[in-house]
């Protein structure tokens, strides 16, 4: 009922070739994979590394690059596939701009040890997103990835700031949240962090963030990047006082590596000193119905 998981505090890079970008990725999880890691996860938006392989023109427009990297789709997937049945590990690959008709989402592609096995789309755009990137609020489908110690859903880093997502992964039977991440600043980081820290709060389940880190000073999408890989969970019965696991230092590359116990979680789920996550599933049915009563009272 454990499970290894790896949070990347990545490096966005420029690269010479599609082939010197294959040999960083592997690079990045054969390290993991030798620290017995079983579940790799990558940031949000680290494939805009790959714009570095396109001509100064391209790197020039967001809007025209994030539909440029669709012809490189292929090769990404099939680069990471390939890896996780090397490895025999499963990896978040790091989200990736896709483009389905005239719609650009916002995908984490999951691969195991069988090849690709399905993603998650992120739900809610920032306004950097929205107004800058062009890329569109996905359909509302949540992907609950199981295994034989327990089952997985992703947060795409600001869904992870709102409740809903999570919490209907959680009822459908996820133990642990994973939320690649993006973000320019010490506040986005933090918004990120604190949703992290609320969702494990709620669900009563483990929550991992990954993010972006240091500057690339030739992509007007992903220049500059602030963040840390961090493991929360809910301040509870056999685990951490405060709820956090473990975090790295901010803004320094590398794995961020814990043995996850799902055992703890059924614990506190069941037996806990308080019960957010059966109290979270009441929430959405007796108070749904419940008329609450708003008073005003002037001082």
């Amino acid at each position: 009922m454990t499970i290894t998981t790896a949070s990347a505090q990545y490096p966005i890079t420029e690269h010479k070739s599609l082939d010197h970008w294959r040999l960083h990725t592997e690079q990045w999880v054969a390290k993991a994979a030798r620290q017995d890691a079983q579940i790799l996860l990558f940031p949000e938006y680290g494939s805009m590394e790959l714009v570095s392989l396109f001509s100064d023109e391209i790197r020039a427009d967001i809007r025209w690059q994030v539909r440029e990297l669709d012809t490189l789709k292929a090769d990404f997937c099939e680069t990471f596939s390939h890896l996780a049945r090397k490895y025999q590990v499963t990896i978040i690959a790091p989200s990736f701009p896709v483009l389905e008709g005239d719609k650009i989402y916002n995908r984490a592609f999951v691969f195991s040890a069988k090849g690709l096995i399905g993603y998650q789309d992120k739900f809610f755009m920032t306004r950097f997103e929205n107004e800058e990137w062009g890329i569109d609020s996905a359909p509302k489908q949540l992907t609950v990835f199981e295994g034989d110690w327990g089952s997985f859903g992703i947060q795409i880093c600001y869904d992870v700031e709102f409740p809903i997502g999570s919490q209907n992964l959680c009822a459908a039977g996820a133990s642990l949240v994973l939320s690649p991440s993006c973000t320019e600043t010490i506040r986005g980081a933090t918004r990120v962090h604190v949703g992290a820290r609320a969702r494990a709060l709620e669900n009563q389940c483990y929550v991992a963030v990954s993010q972006t880190i240091g500057n690339a000073a030739w992509s007007p999408a992903v220049d500059i990047n602030y963040g840390f890989g961090a493991f929360y969970t809910t301040p509870d019965k056999n685990l951490p006082e405060e709820g956090i696991i473990s975090t790295s230092k901010a803004q320094e590359e590398g794995w961020l590596i814990e043995t996850l116990d799902f055992e703890k979680i059924k614990q506190v789920r069941t037996d806990g000193q308080v019960f957010n996550y059966k109290d979270l599933q009441q929430l959405n049915t007796s108070f749904e119905t419940d008329e609450i009563k708003i008073l005003k009272v002037k001082i």
